[in-house]
């Protein structure tokens, strides 16, 4: 072997490696039961980035506006808050946030389709925690995903 392959097989990372010895992994959200494209099909991590960026705007722009006066602390402290309310009220009512929206992305619940709103308080407050959100499966949903039973996917 020599150094061009072992340093694109380190970059490449285990998958990779595993892919090239002949494991078979399917596409991703194959096991969940989704479709590998088009509606319904799990959520890119690029769109669901673009959506928190826009939902987190979105509360340090009322919080900046209309509760503290000036930026610091309090605001993200506030935003905070807002984007946690936020989250709970609209994903546990029609499955979406604003941003999730704006990017044709939706959180559904594994078994019923509906994500139940102790559902969406469980997953608001573990995305508002940020270290289970950056916690991925092989199938890419995030830890808060996995234990409030709920993916996200296209709309």
């Amino acid at each position: 072997m020599d150094n061009r392959q072992a340093i694109g097989s380190w970059l490449s990372g285990p998958r990779a490696a595993l892919e090239e010895a002949g494991a078979e992994f399917g596409y991703r959200g194959e096991q969940l039961g989704l479709p590998e494209d088009g509606p319904g099909s799990l959520a890119r991590p690029g769109r669901r980035l673009g959506a928190l960026a826009v939902d987190w705007a979105l509360c340090v722009l009322i919080a900046y506006g209309l509760i503290t006066d000036g930026y610091g602390q309090s605001t993200s402290n506030w935003a905070l808050l807002l984007f946690f309310v936020l989250s709970v009220l609209t994903v546990g009512t029609v499955g979406f946030t604003p941003g999730k929206r704006l990017f044709g992305l939706r959180v559904v619940g594994l078994e019923s389709g509906r994500v139940q709103p102790v559902r969406a308080l469980v997953r608001s407050a573990l995305l508002c925690l940020a270290v289970p959100a950056l916690v991925w499966d092989r199938d890419g949903r995030g830890l808060h995903d996995r234990l409030a039973r709920t993916v996200e996917v296209r709309i």
